[in-house]
């Protein structure tokens, strides 16, 4: 009878095995790719900043990835199919190639070589290295990202200093982060342009030859660099650097506009990005979810003094110079802009200081950002004693006065990220010269802000300021000259910066 019986599981066993065998392959696929869109609750996956974020990730690991929504209005420029796809490809070949993989392996033992052995390497790489503030380095990472998106080249970001502490992990099931043993890692700092590596001195010394291809190089894009060191925008210098595995990149630059003007990579930018001005706001929105305590910051602060408004103007306040500090004149000139443009109300004559107790007057929260307090308080007490001409409440808002900027210091740089989060939250907004703080501010936000000139011999400039005419972030040293002078005269939609005369931005034309 037990003979029977094990007889009998057997042959069912095989029945059950051959039906699935014989389910088409497509039915399984489907299978999977449903189980795919639920959480471990079985809930459905909700798309994330309009398909942009991938969802492959622990909700309780990176809040700000999640609760966006809660504080931020739905953005109206939507992410392309093109880019959605391009970042879902990138996710996949980063988990390929990133650290800890057979690739990864293969391609740093390769760095132990002058030059390439082969030119078969499944993986290439290009490390970002952070340089000067928190703007500046939020503006070439996006930069290096797109470059490393329209090269096919897996990005690793230098850990050294205190991104872990500002940002979450962007891509699923792997790490953005270049690992601590990377054999480079002590040669990273001594990077520069004397270096031999240095792709722009490695030209200048006519060291450089089609047949020869380098295991790495270092490329210097900064505000001063030189000719040679442009020659990275070139589309000739394009074909050579793509045979090189690994690229070093130290940078305090947003070039993407050069990166627009070279021929192979346009057409491939147009895709991705129809509308043109949108590159730094859907990238930015994609690559920098903050940590959850720069959340907690920014959420409490939000909630605080920000969520019962009617409307939020953010105003960022730089003054340049080695004695900065508070200057009547910086104050004068924030008042003629922001009441000249009907940002903020002014105030009522003394003989009208009366309120109406009937009405419900409007809340407008004014969000200040700066080193110093006193501009903050100046508004402060102007509201405070004397009513708006409007009618509107004016309530002044400033999370910090720090007076001196503390770079690489884990809270300071906190607080500096959530600022630039919180005055992306704000309605309308208000930013100084030539500010990186302010260009990432307005790009997160979809913000087209109002620019404050730079005052000289302490004389308000009139105009005070001028309306940005797109969100992306201004390109403030541009390879004005060389293999790119020509394409700038033609390509329309690559414009002169408002607030600097040597920046290019894009605009959507």
């Amino acid at each position: 009878m037990q003979s029977k019986m094990k007889l009998a599981i057997a042959i069912t066993t095989c029945l059950v095995l051959s039906l699935v065998l014989l389910l088409p392959s497509s039915n399984i696929f489907n299978r999977l790719k449903s189980d795919l869109t639920f959480t471990g609750s079985k809930k459905p996956r909700e798309k994330l900043l309009g398909g942009l974020l991938a969802t492959d990730f622990d909700e309780e690991s990176c809040l700000s990835r999640y609760h966006q929504p809660s504080l931020r209005k739905p953005s109206p420029y939507k992410p392309s199919e093109s880019l959605v796809s391009k970042l879902r490809s990138y996710e996949i070949l980063h988990k390929h190639c990133g650290p800890g993989t057979k690739a990864y392996k293969r391609a740093t033992e390769q760095l132990g070589h002058n030059d390439v052995r082969s030119s078969g390497d499944e993986c290439r790489y290009v490390v970002w290295m952070p340089m000067f503030g928190l703007g500046n380095r939020m503006l070439s990472l996006v930069s290096v990202f797109l470059y490393a998106l329209l090269t096919e080249r897996v990005i690793l970001v230098d850990q050294r200093k205190d991104i872990t502490d500002l940002f979450c992990e962007p891509f699923p099931e792997t790490s953005w982060l270049l690992p601590l043993d990377f054999p480079l890692t002590n040669q990273l700092d001594s990077f520069d342009r004397k270096h031999p590596r240095c792709y722009g001195t490695m030209l200048k010394n006519h060291a450089t030859n089609s047949t020869t291809i380098p295991a790495h190089l270092y490329l210097d894009i900064f505000h001063d660099s030189r000719d040679h060191d442009k020659m990275f925008f070139c589309e000739g210098d394009q074909a050579f650097l793509g045979k090189v595995p690994w690229l070093v990149v130290k940078s305090n630059l947003y070039f993407v506009p050069s990166l627009w003007m070279i021929p192979s990579f346009q057409t491939k930018l147009i895709q991705l990005f129809p509308q043109k001005d949108t590159v730094f706001h859907h990238l930015a929105r994609y690559l920098f979810q903050p940590t959850n305590q720069v959340w907690g910051m920014i959420s409490r602060s939000y909630n605080a003094y920000l969520s019962r408004a009617d409307e939020r103007l953010g105003i960022q306040v730089r003054v340049y110079g080695k004695h900065a500090g508070y200057f009547q004149h910086v104050m004068d000139q924030i008042l003629s802009c922001t009441q000249g443009e009907k940002l903020l109300p002014i105030l009522a004559a003394p003989e009208s200081q009366a309120s109406n107790a009937s009405t419900s007057p409007k809340l407008k929260a004014v969000l200040v950002t700066s080193l110093y307090p006193e501009y903050s308080d100046k508004l402060k007490n102007m509201f405070f004693e004397r009513p708006s001409s409007t009618g509107e409440i004016i309530e002044v808002y400033q999370p910090s006065g720090e007076r001196v900027q503390q770079t690489d210091k884990k809270l300071h740089d906190q607080k500096a990220l959530a600022e630039i989060y919180l005055l992306s939250l704000t309605d309308k907004l208000v930013t100084s010269t030539r500010s990186t703080f302010g260009y990432v501010a307005q790009g997160l936000g979809g913000l087209k802000p109002w620019i404050l000139y730079e005052p000289r011999n302490r004389i308000v400039p009139n105009p005070p300021c001028v309306r940005a005419m797109s969100m992306d972030p201004c390109l403030l040293r541009a390879p004005l000259h060389g293999c790119q002078s020509k394409i700038i005269k033609n390509t329309p939609f690559v414009r002169y910066c408002e607030d600097w005369t040597t920046g290019l931005k894009l605009v959507d034309v």
